[in-house]
């Protein structure tokens, strides 16, 4: 199911943003990017979502900015600065080398000016990015339900478009079954018609496809995900109403399968989209 949902927090002077979009995929994949410094945090924003999300593809967007007004800031080790000062001075006399030591050649020095993400702790900013993480969940399930509830409706229309036509193929396999009447003297022509009659009697598909279609439409009305319970009963209604067009002995039955199955693929292909 697609969706999309933003969070934002401030926290200790800095700015912690979270994007979410999902698309449709049956399975659940997601895609994190994070700042260099906070990717140890990405096992846990898996997990985040996976308790809220099950299917389809999310991308994660994390996205930090120093300062509220939005504005990056170098972080300066004054520290290491005056370490790396001593260490010049004390190699200068050493050697008797001639020289200038500038606060450039200082600067310069690894590690004396990082920049902002590199100076904040992937635990420090897990509070602040968990939060922007579950107000931009928030926003994406909303989207999701709203889109949920669309489907629901074409399922429901599917549905009961379907049971019209179980209730034709009931109506004409009683028609058939009141045919004529035959001679019982002839053992023979009894047996191989009460063999057909076995072979061609449908009524145990029929009140299964009933019982698939009460537990589908049950289920689409839960408040939580069915999208696999829904494809699983769904295989179950397939298997039923080939079962019912390999029986069937009369042109009308086997049109009104052959229909059925029609709006089966299009209920496939709408629950694979379905939390």
């Amino acid at each position: 199911m697609t969706g999309y949902g933003r969070g934002e927090v401030d926290h200790g002077g800095a700015k912690f943003s979270v994007e979410l979009n999902s698309v449709n995929r049956k399975q659940s994949d997601i895609v994190v990017n994070l700042p260099r410094d906070l990717t140890e945090l990405e096992p846990r924003i898996r997990q985040t979502i996976n308790e809220t999300i099950s299917r389809g593809r999310t991308n994660v967007l994390v996205c930090l900015l120093n300062g509220f007004n939005g504005t990056r800031k170098l972080a300066l080790d004054t520290e290491l600065a005056r370490s790396y000062h001593e260490a010049m001075r004390a190699l200068q006399k050493e050697l008797s080398a001639p020289g200038e030591i500038t606060i450039g050649t200082i600067l310069q020095a690894p590690g004396v000016m990082r920049a902002p993400e590199e100076a904040i702790k992937a635990e420090e900013a897990w509070p602040p990015v968990e939060a922007a993480l579950r107000a931009a969940l928030v926003e994406l399930v909303k989207m999701r339900e709203r889109e949920g509830k669309h489907l629901a409706k074409d399922l429901i229309h599917r549905l009961k478009a379907m049971r019209k036509t179980l209730k034709e193929i009931r109506a004409l396999d009683r028609i058939q079954k009141a045919g004529l009447p035959i001679a019982i003297d002839d053992e023979r022509l009894v047996k191989e018609v009460s063999f057909f009659a076995d072979r061609s009697d449908i009524s145990e598909e029929l009140t299964r496809l009933d019982s698939h279609l009460a537990q589908f439409a049950h289920h689409l009305r839960k408040n939580e995900p069915v999208g696999r319970t829904l494809e699983f009963i769904t295989q179950e209604i397939f298997r039923e109403v080939n079962t019912l067009g390999s029986k069937a002995n009369d042109a009308a039955i086997s049109q009104r399968v052959v229909e059925c199955k029609a709006e089966l693929e299009k209920i496939r292909e709408q629950i694979q989209n379905l939390e």
